[in-house]
């Protein structure tokens, strides 16, 4: 079975297909955030500390941090500020070391800037993710060097230089393209998480159908191991959270091992529970177990977060405060 191991400095998350389903938190993002991008052109860190620990209490495994920000109020000063290729390398290595500095969970490094990639990589403890490879030619030579340079995994996301292409066989060509390059690089398929894009399921009516049959192609015929941005999904339709709900599950029956996703929805990561305890992958149903005494102490006023904590808090006292594996 592929394994694709990411770890931190103490702990050790598998993705794969006979493993718990890894959500990947997907907060720690300035894009469409206006007041945490105002916070970080201003060093304030506060709200970056805060999603980072709230998004481990909701259960998840790995954490993205993406430094995608241009610093408007410093452009008067220095036009240097509206580049990312000058705004973002210092930025993620400050993002990396201020989350590494709350939680102890791997992260997932993501930008589209190859210099604050190599910086995440810096400061990064442990073995992080990488996010991410396009099929775009300039991409390739860029990125694998690092992947093979830090021993890394990466997140190869199907699209390349004639852009997203609607045909999913287009989309699987792609993914086998860098699989395939990367394997020139002395980089194995295990190393290699497809992203297969996930398009909206309101522009596109087939676009759940298509996801779940390229998963599992990616699965069966290269082997690799899958994410996705999950609440694409549900763009521009109400009830969003209802339809991510329903796609998680059918996602992971199709075979996808991983998501970015906002673990602190209680309803998602409810679903994404049953279907671990429903694919076999929750020992003795220990999670599901949990999950629904967090759900009881919901009723009582506490957030999915405080309820989670509070139910960390307890079992960690009944095993004597020993830390478990990610």
């Amino acid at each position: 079975m592929t394994r694709t191991v990411i770890e931190s400095a103490t702990k050790t998350v598998i993705i794969g297909f006979d493993e718990p389903f890894c959500v990947i938190g997907e907060r720690i993002n300035p894009t469409g955030r206006k007041k945490l991008a105002a916070e970080l052109e201003a060093d304030d860190f506060t709200t970056v500390e805060r999603d980072a620990i709230e998004q481990v209490m909701c259960g998840a495994t790995v954490l993205d941090v993406n430094s995608g920000a241009v610093f408007t109020n410093r452009m008067a000063a220095d036009p240097r500020y509206a580049d990312n290729n000058f705004v973002e390398p210092p930025l993620m290595k400050a993002l990396i070391e201020r989350v590494q500095a709350v939680v102890d969970v791997p992260l997932c490094i993501d930008s589209s800037v190859p210099g604050a990639l190599e910086a995440g990589l810096k400061a990064a403890y442990g073995r992080p993710l990488l996010n991410s490879v396009t099929g775009e030619e300039d991409r390739l030579e860029l990125v694998l060097p690092l992947v093979k340079k830090y021993n890394v995994p990466v997140v190869a996301i199907s699209n390349d230089d004639t852009g997203i292409s609607p045909d999913p066989d287009v989309r699987f060509a792609v993914a086998k393209k860098i699989v395939e390059r990367a394997a020139d690089f002395g980089i194995p398929a295990h190393d290699i998480v497809v992203d297969p894009l996930v398009m909206p399921i309101g522009a596109m009516a087939t676009a759940g159908h298509q996801v779940f049959t390229l998963v599992r192609r990616l699965r069966d015929e290269l082997g690799v191991n899958t994410t996705c941005g999950a609440s694409n999904i549900s763009f521009g339709l109400p009830n969003r959270h209802g339809i991510n709900a329903a796609f998680l599950p059918m996602a992971i029956g199709a075979g996808m091992t991983s998501a970015i996703m906002n673990p602190v929805r209680a309803q998602e990561m409810e679903a994404i529970r049953a279907a671990n305890l429903l694919m076999n992958h929750d020992a003795n149903g220990g999670e599901w177990i949990r999950l629904a005494k967090v759900l009881e102490a919901m009723k009582d006023g506490a957030s999915f977060a405080e309820a989670s904590q509070a139910a960390s808090q307890a079992t960690s006292g009944r095993r004597g405060g020993r830390r478990s594996r990610g």
